[in-house]
């Protein structure tokens, strides 16, 4: 197996990643797979910032994949972004072109590297309502019974996890085989988005202020027209959030703006967080902070693909 089979694009929201991502594609004849757990939903454009139009370069369409694949109603969980990912590297490595995974959900960019097999064994519904009616101390008794191999992770002192625990444990009882090794066969090149603070919150505020004059509120107002619910909405995204609160008669205008500017700076802090972690557990990133930056690693990156 080569060093590197594919490339990864991060960074916090507002970055500038889909632009970065489309300019490489372009030079290095990639493919892009999206890794924002928001933008595989269908109707949820300006709110999760799909900029389908910077998909074309110098003319030249660049391929996406895992945008726009379920209905926002449908619940799209790791597991489903996972074999979804999986299915178009393949395609895209059949085609000799380079599959560049560019997005900012940090489960997702994990799962390239980690072991997610447990993550991706599904709810059991039935035995989660039996669960749910013992207390801690009872779920407690009953996760012992199982090996300690099964439940040597779990967190004892949450009854949620607990619940999890269970859940998974008794489905790994019948499914032994689901324990063996499994094995990575992503290489990833990592690249980040280095933006200052400063410069972060100028970019998120332009940002939001240019979604609200296109009709943000508008496309939520749709959604809920067409009969999607509220409390869906608040599962969505920030955006999406305040303003079903907004439209709802919850918040005043103002009041909404305000508080969702905050909520993004808080996310995109919490996203280099994130990336700080990857980095401490062992990924090496390299960051990019201009386009001085980029075309350096254009460079690099045409020598080793």
């Amino acid at each position: 197996m080569k060093e590197y089979n594919c490339i990864v694009i991060l960074g916090p929201t507002a970055g500038g990643k889909t632009k970065v991502a489309c300019k490489i594609a372009s030079e290095l004849n990639g493919e892009i797979i999206s890794a924002d757990s928001r933008q595989v939903y269908k109707r949820l454009n300006i709110g999760t910032g799909k900029d389908l139009q910077e998909y074309t370069v110098d003319g030249k369409a660049i391929p996406h994949h895992l945008i726009n694949i379920c209905e926002p109603e449908e619940h799209f969980y790791l597991h489903d972004w996972i074999r979804e990912c999986e299915k178009a590297f393949r395609e895209i490595s059949e085609r000799t072109k380079i599959p560049i995974i560019c997005g900012g959900t940090g489960l997702y960019l994990d799962s390239l590297q980690k072991d997610t097999r447990f993550t991706q064994i599904k709810e059991n519904v039935g035995l989660r309502e039996k669960l749910a009616l013992l207390e801690k101390e009872e779920l407690q008794m009953h996760l012992k019974k199982f090996p300690a191999i099964l439940i040597q992770h779990v967190d004892v002192q949450s009854k949620k996890r607990l619940i999890r625990g269970i859940e998974i444990a008794s489905f790994l009882e019948k499914n032994p085989d689901y324990l063996k090794v499994e094995k990575k066969f992503y290489a990833p090149y990592y690249i980040g988005i280095d933006v200052s603070i400063e410069e972060r919150k100028k970019r998120i505020s332009y940002r939001l202020n240019e979604r609200l004059e296109n009709g943000l509120i508008e496309e939520v107002r749709e959604l809920i027209s067409k009969g999607m619910d509220h409390e869906r909405l608040q599962y969505l995204g920030l955006e999406y959030r305040f303003i079903s609160l907004y439209l709802a008669g919850k918040m005043k205008k103002e009041e909404m703006i305000a508080q969702l500017r905050t909520s993004i700076f808080q996310f995109a802090k919490r996203q280099m967080t994130w990336y700080r972690k990857m980095e401490k557990e062992g990924v090496k990133i390299n960051w990019l902070k201009d386009e001085k930056d980029l075309n350096s690693c254009i460079k690099e990156l045409k020598q080793i693909f």
